[in-house]
């Protein structure tokens, strides 16, 4: 295992949302119930992350480690990265936040041990460190290039056992444009068959989705304030999952009634603030 670096100045989390990141609640559950649901039925393999940022998620994976399993996550964490265009996403979007040693704070918070960690661009992962065959689940949130983020597909492709499930972040996300089409290419010319869409990540495997889609039907989702609905591309079902919109009746109803039971100069304050979001965005954005 790989034994930690300084301990980062961040105060350790308490919770895991204490953990910066967005990994959000419904992919949270759907991460659980997929790798709870390959633990009970005996599948076993190794768990792979491409992309960690602090920690979020690779928290959540370390809870379903098996003994015998094993955790690696690749990032290039403070590193600099391998060329000019992953050096500007860096720098617009990480640069000031991610850390090795925050990685392993926010990790060591919750496991007693760290996973393997390979701090380098996830191309690295290409050269055959990872056995074939040996993941039961992949997880892909490094580069928003195209070239990259193919790469790394094809990287979790060969990482995966036959019944292997990968999940692919901001697939669909109007600021990742090259994730999506490497997504979807290898949808469509590489044997990759949807599973499951939420409005963050891709579900998919390169084995039979009719049966990572049965296990995800097991759950009664709607009665946790979900949506499940069900497409059809290019002839496969794919099932979609998202949160449960309240009306605007809804949303008045509860207001209205936070509203009555804040003290009356607090009820003056909030509803000042909620009238000067209104006149915000009725008058658009500042020039």
């Amino acid at each position: 295992m790989t034994t930690p670096a300084t301990a980062s100045a961040r105060p350790a989390p308490l919770t895991r949302d204490d953990i910066p990141g967005w990994f959000f609640r419904l992919d949270r559950e759907a991460f659980a119930h997929l790798l709870s649901a390959q633990s009970a039925a005996g599948v076993t393999g190794d768990l792979l992350e491409l992309g960690s940022y602090l920690g979020r998620s690779a928290v959540l994976l370390g809870d379903h480690l098996r003994e015998g399993e094993r955790l690696t996550v690749c990032d290039l964490f403070d590193s600099d990265a391998g060329d000019d265009e992953n050096a500007a996403e860096m720098a617009m979007s990480y640069r000031r936040t991610l850390t090795r040693s925050a990685f392993e704070a926010n990790y060591l918070a919750f496991h007693a041990t760290l996973p393997e960690i390979v701090q380098a661009p996830t191309s690295v992962l290409a050269d055959g460190r990872i056995p074939a065959g040996s993941c039961r689940f992949v997880h892909v949130d490094a580069s928003h290039l195209y070239e990259h983020v193919a790469g790394d597909i094809t990287v979790a492709r060969a990482a995966l056992r036959p019944d292997g499930l990968i999940a692919l972040d901001d697939y669909r996300s109007e600021h990742t444009p090259g994730v999506s089409a490497a997504v979807w290419e290898a949808v469509f010319t590489g044997g990759l068959h949807p599973v499951l869409l939420t409005p963050m990540k891709f579900y998919g495997t390169w084995g039979d989705p009719a049966a990572a889609r049965e296990i995800l039907l097991e759950r009664d989702w709607r009665s946790e304030g979900y949506t499940v609905d069900e497409d059809t591309i290019a002839g496969a079902r794919v099932l979609r999952l998202n949160y449960e919109v309240k009306s605007p009746a809804q949303h008045s109803a509860s207001r209205r009634l936070a509203l009555d039971l804040l003290p009356p100069v607090a009820t003056r304050a909030t509803r000042r603030v909620l009238r000067t979001l209104r006149e915000r965005r009725a008058n658009g954005p500042a020039a």
